[in-house]
């Protein structure tokens, strides 16, 4: 392993981002589109995805075709008028008309992969002001996008640019704070060769965490040192099977499945596999579960009710649920491969639930799969958009739990206010050091699974916590009397004299 923290490799990398001074392009360009009329943040970064997609395929194109001359450009024939350079000098309607009949058509381009295809599924164009739309293009071509220092600096922009839905709370629910995605990532350990899925995956923050995390793996620390994340260490063949088979994320959101798609694109990944799809109600694969994955992560939606007769009866055998958060965790165990191992979130009512199906879901996680962490987070995590308590669940499917370990997270290293904003008390570092060996202390501690299964399964941790008591030696109650009455003593005296002092005055 590179010797170098994931922490100062992370920083190393952003820092290549805000040097570039991108950050300040991606915000100017957010707010032309605010004062043009499109208000929505989804709306803005849907629309500057599309774009953006224009802009960079084009550019493939051009690369392709100066490098290998019996190369077929994608854009060529009637589609060579959809070509981004074409929009970079046209104004008023022309642009306009051209920008929206390129949006709407590319669905059908020849030569775009399956998950291209969908990016532009139902695409409409929104920047209805023309001067508006110029503007969006011209700031988008004026972009500098190429590496940097050994670093691909689109992807960091993306995510940058994603950052504004949390920070406006529109579709909030979906964004995972990137520190508690990345810890997760870390307890699960992701390999190359690992089938990684997210079944609620929004905009993908997990599986890239996780091609990250692979990759920061496989650099050399010299590197890595250096800002430099290139997963050089890899083999050719590990390339290929994680450009192409490691990656799956379902979404029931066509917005968010918009967005996974071009932010996996945008760190190498466009041909991961990314669906329109609500796992809890849609198999795949043949017989269910169908196929299976060696690595599962996700925070599903904490809340909503699915109707009885859309919920996949193999899934809800002997459960006979239609809670979301119940169904998910169902559907984690179900999909795992022997031996694979997940990392979730799920809302305190799952832990400690005392409905027929939470007690009988817990007994089958913890009787068929080895749930070696549990991390109680703080109620703010998540906000400003939403307060529920959540913990993290970290299990590996194939044998019975022996013993759980549990970790209270008191401080993630931001404030639990709405804002957010970053503070010293931080203990995610104290975790990552003591989960190779589980070790106990002030915040952890080990529960065998005897003690859970004796309080009908619950893992609600403040049941197993020790509370640590100290004796305190205190005086006989002669003795304090007696020092009670010494001070009561003391205060006539003093207060005699005083008084007599006034009264001469």
């Amino acid at each position: 392993m590179p010797s170098v923290p994931p922490s100062v490799a992370a920083q190393n990398l952003s820092s290549n981002f805000f040097s570039s001074g991108l950050r300040q392009k991606v915000d100017h360009l957010m707010d032309i589109l605010y004062s043009g009329g499109v208000n929505n943040p989804m709306d803005s970064i849907e629309q500057i995805s599309y774009l953006f997609f224009l802009r960079l395929l084009s550019e493939k194109d051009e690369i392709h075709a100066s490098l290998d001359k019996k190369y077929e450009r994608i854009f060529s024939g009637k589609w060579a008028r959809f070509a981004w350079g074409n929009f970079v000098t046209l104004n008023g309607d022309e642009l306009f008309n051209a920008v929206r009949d390129a949006i709407e058509s590319l669905h059908d381009l020849p030569g775009l992969t399956e998950t291209g295809k969908l990016l532009f599924s139902r695409a409409t164009l929104k920047i209805y002001e023309r001067p508006t739309l110029r503007a969006v293009v011209q700031e988008i071509n004026a972009l500098q996008l190429s590496v940097q220092e050994g670093h691909d600096v689109k992807g960091d922009m993306y995510e940058y640019l994603l950052s504004k839905l949390a920070a406006s709370g529109t579709n909030g629910q979906f964004r995972t704070p990137r520190h508690v995605i990345d810890l997760i990532v870390a307890l699960v350990n992701p390999q190359p060769g690992n089938r990684i899925c997210d079944p609620a995956c929004g905009t993908a923050g997990f599986l890239i965490s996780s091609f990250t995390y692979i990759l920061r793996h496989h650099t050399k620390p010299a590197d890595l040192t250096r800002g430099i994340l290139d997963g050089s260490l890899l083999k050719p063949a590990q390339w290929k099977f994680i450009e192409e088979q490691a990656f799956t994320g379902f979404d029931n959101d066509a917005n968010m499945v918009k967005i996974a798609i071009l932010n996996l694109y945008l760190h190498q990944l466009e041909k991961a596999r990314i669906q329109l799809l609500n796992p809890l109600t849609t198999g795949f694969g043949g017989v269910y579960p169908g196929q299976q994955f060696d690595v599962i992560l996700a925070n599903p939606p904490f809340a909503g009710k699915v109707q009885d007769e859309s919920i996949l009866s193999d899934l809800n055998y002997k459960l006979n649920t239609h809670a979301t958060e119940l169904l998910f965790l169902k559907w984690f165990i179900d999909h795992l491969a022997p031996n694979g191992r997940a990392g979730v979130i799920v809302p305190n009512g799952v832990l400690f639930g005392s409905n027929k199906a939470a007690t009988a879901l817990r007994e089958l996680l913890l009787t068929e799969c080895d749930l070696q962490a549990l991390i109680s987070f703080p109620s703010g995590v998540f906000k400003p958009y939403s307060g529920v308590g959540t913990a993290a669940l970290i299990f590996q499917k194939g044998k019975p739990t022996e013993n759980v370990w549990f970790y209270d997270l008191t401080a993630d290293g931001y404030s639990l206010d709405d804002k957010r904003t970053p503070v010293q008390a931080n203990d995610i570092p104290d975790i990552l050091a003591k989960w190779p060996e589980k070790e106990e202390g002030p915040n952890s501690y080990r529960v065998p699974i005897e003690k859970i299964k004796e309080k009908d399964w619950s893992l609600a941790a403040g049941r197993y916590k020790q509370v640590q008591t100290e004796a305190v030696n205190h005086d006989a109650p002669a003795d304090i009397l007696r020092d009670v009455l010494k001070l009561e003593n003391d205060i006539i005296q003093h207060g005699s004299a005083l008084l007599a002092q006034v009264t001469k005055m």
